[in-house]
């Protein structure tokens, strides 16, 4: 059967996004009517051979020129494929039974003889990996909807999906309006050490509890197992989070969370998991200045639902390459109107990294501000003791000069 399709486009969370392109795409059957709607964003990570022994990590996204030829809308199959670039593409497999759907897998393929995507390559092949997301019972005529980062690592490819809305077997040609929540956004039951803040003016008897100042961890990131970090960062992190009309804390405990992430040419990524965290930092490279260029983070409370927060148009902890950025002092950093973190005794270097060892630091400006206090103040004092002093100069000569001229 002959399907026709057509796509809309667009960007969310900012205009300049680097690494999180937000994608609409709705699939149409010949009579016009939707079989597959899609809005996600999805990051790559590919690690490629460059020489003997010699590798890059590249990181890119879903981007928004893609065709969806190939795409297939039937009774109990269903298939999205998303093509981009010079060979590469991005399929998702549907397949559905009396009450539910499923994604039995996405079929990631990807171009080595592409040089804008690949620089370098020593290979001209083009690879495919399978990854099998759970994305299980989700009811028919509802959308699937996950706003938690799902991470799927096969071989050297890492995907990243979030903010995700999937919905196949379309059955009156729209969209539905009920949602299946994936578990990840689900309330969790994990105890984590949060405290609760009123934002009412209500007085209370019971003073509210503060967290102690989080633990700073040290996380690296290797291209292998047998190579020194490419990228490094040390501090202790704690977020704040609105549900509903409080506003909760919680701390990173660096004992209790996975490293991961990838070292690449202009973007490095670093991703932080816990039970109640999870968080992907990227780093962008202009070749003469690194800085911080998005947060995705996701929150999962003890009580109420999943928050999850993007900004991906930052730029902050802005530093020269070669060196790194260091700031000990608390930083406030708003990332949404419903997240805020906050980092301890920072310092991170997410390019050019040497012998697995942090390079000279350029310190943040809470950091240098208060050096600058002591001197300010010795200057205006002085100033003023000179201006004081000149003045009693004047004086007394013009005192002097009348006492002459009398005795004259």
């Amino acid at each position: 059967m002959f399907w026709c399709a057509f796509v809309v486009f667009f960007l969310a969370l900012g205009n300049e996004l680097h690494l999180s392109h937000a994608t609409e795409v709705s699939v149409n059957n010949t009579e016009n009517k939707l079989c597959l709607y899609a809005n996600l964003m999805v990051n790559f990570s590919v690690t490629y051979e460059v020489g003997v022994n010699k590798s890059e990590t590249v990181l890119f996204v879903l981007p928004e020129n893609v065709t969806t030829e190939g795409s297939i809308c039937n009774n109990t199959t269903s298939t999205l494929k998303l093509g981009f670039g010079d060979g590469h593409s991005w399929a998702v497999e549907f397949t559905k039974d009396n009450k539910t759907y499923q994604v039995d897998s996405i079929v990631f393929t990807y171009n080595l003889k592409d040089s804008s995507v690949f620089t370098n390559s020593t290979s001209n092949e083009t690879k495919s990996v399978t990854a099998k997301p759970r994305i299980t019972n989700v009811g028919v005529d509802t959308y699937y909807s996950c706003k938690s980062e799902n991470v799927q690592r096969v071989e050297s490819v890492t995907q990243t999906l979030y903010d995700v809305t999937l919905q196949a077997f379309v059955t009156n040609g729209s969209k539905s309006d009920t949602d299946t929540v994936c578990t990840a956004d689900l309330t969790s039951t994990t105890v984590a050490p949060t405290t609760t803040v009123t934002t009412t003016a209500a007085p209370t008897s019971t003073p509210t509890p503060t967290l102690p100042t989080p633990t700073t961890g040290n996380y690296s990131i290797a291209p292998d197992f047998n190579s020194t970090a490419c990228l490094m960062a040390t501090f202790g992190l704690r977020i704040g989070f609105k549900q509903g009309d409080k506003v909760e804390t919680i701390n990173l405990v660096p004992s209790a969370t996975e490293v991961g992430g990838a070292c690449g040419v202009n973007s490095s990524i670093l991703i932080l998991t816990s039970d109640t965290i999870n968080i992907m930092f990227t780093f962008s490279n202009d070749s003469k200045k690194f800085h911080l260029h998005a947060l995705n983070v996701t929150v999962k409370p003890a009580t109420g639902v999943a928050v999850v927060a993007a900004n991906t148009n930052m730029s902050i902890w802005v530093a020269a390459v070669g060196s790194s950025y260091m700031c000990n002092k608390e930083q406030t950093l708003t990332v949404t109107e419903t997240l805020t973190l906050y980092t301890f005794k920072l310092r991170v270097q997410p390019f050019g990294v040497e012998k697995g060892e942090f390079a000279t630091a350029e310190d943040c400006g809470d950091d240098t501000k208060g050096s600058w206090i002591v001197p300010i103040a010795f200057g205006v004092a002085l100033a003023v003791l000179i201006f004081i002093v000149l003045i009693a100069y004047f004086i007394g000569r013009k005192r002097n000069q009348g006492s002459s001229y009398e005795h004259f």
